[in-house]
């Protein structure tokens, strides 16, 4: 486990560097309290910190308060060193958010089983973390697919629809499963689930690190679309298509090929900011992908041939 380590006191900085790595730690080491409280607020700060009460720039009382006053990030439990022996004094540094103290000169054996409590304390809250997030990831996820279900997906447009300003642009793309019900009447009941996971894996992979993807009903899927105009959306759109046509789909043995129907929307003006306008529009863009002749991107006003002619 890594754990943080600042004091301003070359000595006792080498000192506790010495016995942490004896003991396995990973130790990460801060000169005084300033570069430690930028080490802690980094996203991969260590979950352990020994702070030294008096150090230049930024004492460890004023640490542990800014520490504590972070509402995201995990956990991080302190342990100040101090040569303070008043009642008072240690009383404040609690009060402000340490967890432990120690006072100097410390002796390695209590150093030891402090540091080991507030490991178990750790790995505690940690293990709750992990619980809650497996418990959350059903109520926003389609077990199925993996992506994010119905009412997360609209949950994050609908956000995006209100919180936009004024000129920025977004849209979105709804992508339907062609000939859906003749896979599971040729293939059996469980091909087309499996259409739709391995659909859902190739569209996950194809949009961009910040669009947002989910399963929007049975066989369709809606991708949200920020930052882009209406010409950057439909060339989206093209590939999410073509990737998925790519190749076809191997269910125990049988090759089934995928194409879908995708219908672009975006937000160019004050009415069309509107969700609910905007998936409106998808549908029926989609449903004029459909009358084309499917494998193909459309939006209202144009309909976008594809590379490969449907079969």
């Amino acid at each position: 486990m890594r754990i943080l380590i600042a004091e301003d006191e070359p000595v006792s900085r080498l000192l506790l560097d010495r016995f942490l790595t004896q003991w396995g730690y990973e130790v990460v080491a801060a000169r005084d309290g300033e570069e430690a409280w930028w080490i802690l607020q980094r996203d991969d700060s260590p979950r352990l910190a020994i702070l030294d009460w008096m150090m230049p720039a930024m004492d460890g009382p004023e640490i542990c308060r800014h520490v504590r006053q972070r509402q995201a990030g995990p956990y991080i439990y302190i342990l100040l060193l101090t040569a303070k022996t008043q009642k008072e004094d240690l009383i404040e540094g609690l009060d402000a958010g340490a967890d432990d103290y120690l006072t100097k000169p410390f002796d390695a054996n209590e150093l030891r089983v402090r540091l080991r409590a507030g490991r178990r304390i750790v790995d505690l809250q940690e293990h709750l973390l992990s619980t809650s997030e497996a418990a959350r990831f059903p109520a926003t996820h389609d077990l199925l697919t993996g992506l994010w279900n119905r009412e997360a997906i609209l949950g994050i447009l609908r956000q995006l629809a209100r919180d936009r300003g004024q000129d920025v642009p977004f849209g979105i793309i709804l992508a339907d499963v062609d000939h859906f019900q003749q896979v599971g009447l040729t293939h059996g009941p469980h091909a087309g689930d499996a259409v739709l996971r391995e659909t859902a894996r190739r569209l996950r992979s194809s949009v961009r690190i910040y669009d947002s993807i989910g399963r929007y009903g049975g066989k369709q899927f809606l991708v949200v679309v920020p930052g882009c105009h209406s010409p950057e959306i439909v060339e989206l759109a093209e590939r999410l298509r073509a990737e998925v046509a790519a190749d076809p789909v191997d269910i125990i043995g049988e090759t089934v090929p995928i194409t879908l129907s995708l219908g672009v929307a975006a937000a160019g003006n004050a009415q069309s900011t509107n969700a609910d306008v905007l998936l409106e529009a998808a549908g029926e863009a989609v449903r004029r992908a459909k009358l084309a002749g499917r494998n193909r991107v459309a939006t209202l006003g144009q309909e976008f041939q594809p590379a490969l002619e449907a079969g």
